[in-house]
């Protein structure tokens, strides 16, 4: 599966964890020496190394001659929280792409690799998925017969079951009736396995009452 952020190693996980709570409680970062005791790592370069494996796989960004230089991603969160990138598919380049980032509960998200999507009317009119709902989406996770997956497919991001005959990926027709087989040659990647969905608040249609005792 290809993800548009490379999944973290323990301690990795770790280093962005602490970034996380260190910035939501004092609203500055860290220092490198405070990350080092903080994490039981007495080497600075070791420090330095790890927050340039963050800046490489997407996490945090680094800004050299600042003073504790280096922000997260997307973060605007209290502690416990990190911010998911909600992808998109760019209608002129086809590459996916993060329009903005959502903060989240981490323990909600599951996964510091986590993704979200956008369910469009074309990619999810069923399994309990609404249009505009927002999929958690876990790249790393491996998929297995029958699991629900995110794919993006020419341009379109499609929420399916998937299934496999021989080479070749089945995406079921989600109440179309109409399968979606993908094999070698085909303009498509898979995003991950589907691990959540957020529904946001929808006003009432017009055929909808009050609710009654």
């Amino acid at each position: 599966m290809t993800s548009p952020r490379d999944p973290l190693s323990n301690i990795e996980q770790e280093l962005y964890e602490f970034l996380l709570d260190f910035l939501a409680e004092h609203t500055y970062q860290p220092s490198v020496r405070e990350i080092g005791r903080a994490l039981k790592i007495p080497s600075t370069k070791s420090v330095a190394d790890l927050i340039i494996s963050l800046e490489r796989k997407g996490y945090v960004r680094k800004h050299p001659g600042r003073s504790r230089g280096v922000s997260l991603v997307g973060f605007a969160g209290a502690q416990g929280t990190m911010p998911v990138p909600l992808m998109s598919v760019n209608p002129v380049t086809g590459m996916l792409e993060a329009d903005d980032h959502v903060t989240l509960d981490r323990r909600l998200v599951g996964a510091p690799d986590a993704l979200l999507v956008r369910a469009l009317p074309q990619g999810a009119p069923a399994h309990g998925i609404l249009q505009n709902d927002l999929v958690i989406v876990h790249p790393s996770a491996r998929a297995q017969e029958g699991h629900l997956i995110v794919a993006r497919v020419g341009g379109a991001l499609l929420v399916r079951a998937m299934t496999r005959r021989g080479a070749t990926l089945i995406l079921d027709g989600a109440g179309t009736g109409e399968e979606v087989e993908l094999g070698v040659g085909d303009d498509f990647v898979v995003l991950g396995v589907v691990a959540g969905v957020l529904r946001p608040p929808r006003p009432p249609s017009a055929n909808e009452g009050p609710a009654t005792e």
